[in-house]
């Protein structure tokens, strides 16, 4: 058999010793903390599924408003029938969550989609053929079903990184970071739609969205979570009421921004910059949640008090009149948010009883929700009677309510994965 040689490490020259330089191996690169997340086995398959079908969630409202408001010619019979989907979702939502951790994703998930899009489909109709106005808040009633594709997903990373404390922090990150990126492109996605194609096509293109994501996402039965067995865990109510007080003032700051942001822009005549910065504030949010997520996680009290202070700034920005540094300071607040809310639902995580995870982040789900609607109410009334600029200190004040709640129900430890 022929042997192999290789170059001499020593030489001898006449009487000089030359010593040949040994070849240097290019060390392997270790993966970051997303690419060893990314790299068990089904979770790349499940999280495609999972953004196709979460992009609809930051288009269907827009796409209704601008649908109904286009068609009907009436904005206040758009936001009615909005404002109805969202009440019957806070109802609904939760107990959709409980059949999801009671008999599985892909049995509860894909059927609940269904009757969403048919929601959304009927909605569509409705409209075009100008049927009675009732028949409008009876269809978007029903795209209440949707399931929240959000707490599915994170209820599989919980599954799947139960043992790992550290790769659970980076997975809810990313879910975070998920969260505003599709929050933010959702509505510039139905805006282009409905008004560059037609006013029905940023819902129907929604709805379609929503379907093949789910189908997808509920394909993936490998990583799906073991459903709870008949009483399994006690109701998550109890163990998460504490949290949903604090989800509230969280709640009340994104609803008092945005409407207060769209209404101080407009009052300079610089609607047309609106959706840009808005979209820095998620795009911050959506960038700081990445990066948190390579980190160690904080207490919860010390993400509280800097999103408390960074939300100030868009209060000193608007007072100066700067689009340029209101459009800073709302890129600094989003930043501040996102470690926030990451370490909130892990809290979530840390206090649901097992095999009621879905139900449990849904609930957190509902009272943001509760609190959005409530900040646009507030913001609203105080930008009638004090104009247009004072109201930014509403989200101030409701990030100090949050950080008075999580020190009176002792909430700031750091979040962990039991």
């Amino acid at each position: 058999m022929p042997q192999t040689t290789s170059a001499p490490l020593m030489t001898v020259t006449g009487s000089t010793l030359v010593i040949a330089p040994v070849p240097r191996r290019r060390a392997a690169r270790a993966p970051g903390p997303y690419g060893r997340l990314f790299a068990l086995p089904g979770t790349r398959a499940f999280t495609a599924g999972n953004l196709i079908a979460r992009l609809p969630m930051g288009m269907f409202g827009i796409s209704a408003v601008m649908m109904i408001a286009g068609q009907r010619g009436s904005y206040a019979l758009a936001g009615a029938v909005t404002a109805t989907g969202l009440a019957a979702t806070a109802l609904v939502a939760p107990w959709t969550a409980r059949l999801v951790d009671r008999y599985g994703q892909a049995r509860i998930a894909v059927p609940a989609t269904v009757i969403a899009v048919l929601g959304s489909v009927a909605l569509i109709l409705c409209v075009r053929t100008q049927a009675p106005a009732w028949t409008l808040f009876a269809c978007y009633a029903a795209t209440a079903t949707t399931p929240n594709i959000g707490g599915m997903s994170r209820a599989r990373w919980t599954h799947l990184l139960r043992e790992s404390p550290a790769a659970h922090h980076t997975a809810m990150s990313f879910e975070q970071a998920a969260d505003e990126l599709c929050y933010m492109c959702g509505p510039v996605v139905a805006a282009f739609l409905c008004s560059a194609v037609f006013p029905e096509a940023g819902t129907l293109t929604a709805a379609a969205l929503l379907l093949i994501g789910m189908l997808l996402f509920t394909s993936q039965r490998a990583t799906e979570p073991p459903v709870s067995a008949p009483g399994q865990g006690t109701s998550p109510l109890r163990a998460v009421r504490p949290l949903l007080v604090l989800f509230v003032p969280l709640g009340l700051l994104f609803g008092s921004m945005e409407v207060t942001s769209i209404a101080h822009l407009d009052a300079r005549g610089l609607g047309a910059a609106t959706g840009l910065v808005l979209a820095l504030q998620a795009a911050g949010s959506c960038a700081a949640g990445l990066l948190y997520g390579a980190f160690r996680p904080r207490s919860l009290r010390t993400c509280l008090i800097a999103l408390t202070a960074a939300l100030t700034l868009p209060w000193a920005a608007a007072a100066t009149g700067s689009l340029p540094l209101l459009a800073a300071a709302l890129l600094l607040a989003g930043m501040a948010t996102a470690p926030t809310m990451v370490t909130a639902m892990s809290r979530i995580h840390a206090v649901t009883p097992e095999g009621r995870l879905n139900e449990g982040m849904t609930l957190a789900v509902t009272a943001i929700l509760a609190g959005i609607a409530l900040g646009s109410a507030a913001a609203g009334t105080l930008i009638d009677h004090l104009g247009p600029t004072t109201p930014y200190a509403l989200p101030a004040a409701a990030a100090i309510l949050a950080l008075i709640v999580s020190q009176t129900v002792r909430l700031s430890g750091t979040s962990q994965v039991p």
